[in-house]
């Protein structure tokens, strides 16, 4: 059985009686930074008397993943096993969504364990939020393609969680200041720790605060949606109703379902 254990996101006392229960049950963990898991299990261990005894930590990244599911045989799963992030919810900004894809696809039995999650927390505390929001996770480090990833969050019709790192946090509300300087921000750091400390201000106001305050530690970012901005999505249905060449519908279908333009286009041609 695969167990998908969401670990606290500062807070140790974040972790629930179920995941502790779960721990105790698994003889090996899958996890992002065998160090980090090692690190908390000790922790749990020590502080609450867990008696988790995990006898094997095995990593999952960005740089092993294709290694990893290469070498997976599914009889891995006759025992139980944890996954586990570094912080937070699995499957969110980590390697943990292909392990779901692997275990729907393999029929390997699987359980999610709900648990801390630092979006779900920013959301909750900006108080931008009502109902409807759109999670960005991590954008690009850096190019155009950061660039272009800033101008899609603030040209949004509903608000959007960003992920940040301290070493980026600044120039990332910089960027949203020049663009729209008066864009309400609300950022939060080393939520649910000792020195969470939220921000809430427009982004030019935003820039100066930061520049004066410790900005260590792990972000999350909640930028106001564009009011000017509609939630309007356009259907295949749509494409296909308008009076335009093939080659132009094609293109247009293929950027909304991801499918190869040659073949669509193939198709719109011997349509009878």
């Amino acid at each position: 059985m695969l167990y998908f254990i969401p670990t606290p996101i500062g807070n140790l006392e974040d972790i629930s009686l179920r995941a502790i229960s779960v721990l105790r049950q698994c003889e090996i963990a899958v996890c992002e930074d065998t160090r980090v898991a090692k690190s908390l299990i000790n922790l749990l261990n020590d502080r609450f008397n867990a008696n988790i005894n995990i006898s094997k930590f095995i990593p999952l990244h960005t740089h092993n993943e294709v290694e990893f599911f290469a070498n997976l045989q599914k009889d891995f799963f006759d025992k139980n096993i944890a996954y586990m992030s570094d912080a937070g919810m699995p499957g969110i900004c980590d390697p943990g969504f292909s392990l779901v894809k692997y275990a729907q696809e393999n029929g390997v039995k699987y359980e999610i364990l709900s648990g801390a999650n630092a979006a779900l927390l920013s959301v909750v505390a900006s108080g931008l939020c009502q109902k409807e929001f759109i999670f960005l996770g991590f954008l690009p480090n850096n190019g155009k393609n950061r660039s272009l990833a800033i101008q899609n969050a603030l040209n949004l019709a509903y608000p959007c969680v960003i992920y940040e790192s301290p070493k980026r946090i600044l120039s990332l509300i910089e960027n949203i200041a020049k663009l729209e300087p008066k864009r309400e921000i609300f950022a939060i750091k080393e939520a649910t720790k000792k020195f969470e400390t939220k921000f809430k201000d427009t982004a030019e106001n935003l820039v100066n605060i930061l520049k004066n305050a410790n900005i260590n530690g792990e972000w999350c970012v909640v930028v106001s949606q564009n009011i000017h901005a509609t939630a309007q999505t356009i259907s295949i249905d749509d494409i296909n109703a308008l009076d335009n060449a093939p080659k132009i519908k094609a293109k247009l279908l293929g950027k909304i379902t991801g499918r190869d333009v040659k073949k669509i286009y193939s198709d719109l041609i011997n349509l009878p």
